[in-house]
């Protein structure tokens, strides 16, 4: 069974009226937590792509990074963990892992599976939650990776962890 039903989240995936592109993050990391995301990119054979202004380059340590000077610009790292979804992350701070996907890649229940699977698989690899609003309402979760229950659920009107 899914973990999120399509029915329960199509309003929320709505790109007209949600917008395209809602904020996914991981709350209360470190460069440890970034390093285990970075190496989870290889070991599941995820496609991606780091870029620093402008430039593709080999993807980094997360302690380079992370360490760059405060006016540098924030290099971004786009992940597809299956072809037709991207996942942009960026840089911002070591103490949260944030990333954006658009929702018009999402659409319908085997696209929100996919989606869920992508969570759940860094959400348990990192052993922390995950979390998904709409874009700059972190109030307002829509989903999330639950730890003690392995599972994304539908948190549309509940608190985030």
């Amino acid at each position: 069974m899914p973990d999120v039903l399509w029915d329960d989240v199509k309003d929320c995936f709505d790109p007209e009226t949600e917008g395209c592109l809602p904020d996914v993050f991981v709350k209360g990391t470190n460069i440890g937590d970034w390093q285990a995301f970075l190496d989870l990119i290889p070991a599941r054979g995820w496609w991606s792509e780091y870029a620093e202004g402008g430039s593709v380059l080999p993807l980094p340590s997360a302690e380079r990074v992370l360490s760059r000077p405060p006016d540098a610009e924030c290099p971004q790292l786009r992940v597809r963990p299956v072809p037709d979804m991207e996942a942009i992350f960026r840089f911002l701070s070591d103490d949260e892992i944030d990333f954006d996907v658009d929702l018009r890649e999402l659409q319908g229940q085997e696209r929100v599976d996919l989606l869920c699977d992508f969570l759940r698989t860094i959400g348990s690899h990192l052993g922390k939650p995950v979390m998904m609003t709409p874009e700059g309402m972190y109030e307002r979760p829509i989903l999330g990776y639950e730890v003690e229950s392995g599972r994304v659920v539908f948190l549309a009107g509940r608190k985030p962890v």
